[in-house]
């Protein structure tokens, strides 16, 4: 009983931007629990097939589409294709995104506006045509990748904590509009975590290191994939009461105010 609570199976999920780093770990633990799993880029159809070739050696079947979810023609031709090719979409994780690290009094109205389309509207686009059709099947997951920015601003990411401060609430109102249609909306916030993205700071003697291990109650960086039961839970049978939820997969940072200075 337990297990089937869990079972994925028959299920197809489609992961954006599951070429590599954290949607890739949350897309093999998709997997690894039964789902046909679709993945999606839109920077070049090679690293698409590298993923895809990376699946494979893991043994996963993947199918991988070249589409930008911010153009929403090209997110509904694609959804179209994906249904035809290999299935209705049961799960749907919005994991594609960017990050512009400069200070909001030096950061060009074009950088901005780059970072809301991609990480918010961009959402908007990829989820409506995946939900309509959920909605004439009677139902689907959606996950929405947050971010502790959701609830926290930091120096310097004042664009992306304002995307993702806007899709928790993006979240929680398809959350409310499409509960009377069994289609659950959650959002899933993962911590500071070990990617190749963040190898070159995550040695001993940087500054930022210490700062992450010294500010996380669990004492280190998140393994990728530490996200994989909490989206298998969100995508599960497991979870079908529970919508318009974010959960923080952080190691306990947003739980506590710091560690004191002369805390041993």
């Amino acid at each position: 009983m337990t297990s089937q609570l869990f079972n994925l199976e028959g299920k197809v999920a489609l992961v954006t931007g599951a070429t590599h780093g954290l949607g890739m770990a949350m897309a093999k633990g998709l997997a690894s629990a039964g789902a046909t799993l679709v993945i999606n880029g839109h920077s070049s159809q090679e690293k698409i097939d590298a993923a895809l070739a990376e699946y494979k050696a893991e043994g996963i079947q993947a199918y991988g589409y070249l589409f930008n979810v911010t153009d929403e023609k090209a997110v509904e031709k694609a959804v179209s294709t994906i249904e035809k090719d290999v299935g209705p979409i049961d799960i749907l994780v919005n994991n594609a995104g960017i990050i512009r690290r400069v200070p909001l009094l030096d950061m060009p109205l074009e950088e901005w506006e780059l970072v809301i389309k991609t990480d918010l509207t961009g959402v908007f686009t990829m989820t409506r045509p995946v939900v309509r059709n959920m909605i004439k099947r009677g139902g689907g997951k959606v996950i929405n990748i947050c971010s502790m920015m959701s609830e926290l601003g930091r120096n310097s990411v004042g664009a992306y904590a304002a995307a993702k401060g806007g899709l928790k609430m993006l979240t929680r109102n398809m959350a409310t509009e499409w509960a009377k249609h069994n289609v659950q909306v959650n959002g899933i916030g993962p911590g500071y975590f070990a990617t190749t993205q963040t190898a070159p700071i995550r040695v001993d003697g940087n500054p930022m290191n210490e700062f992450i291990i010294s500010r996380t109650p669990a004492g280190k960086w998140g393994d990728p994939n530490d996200l994989q039961g909490t989206t298998i839970f969100l995508s599960s049978a497991a979870s079908n009461f529970v919508t318009g939820q974010i959960v923080y997969v952080d190691g306990g940072i947003l739980a506590t105010i710091g560690k004191p200075a002369n805390e041993q």
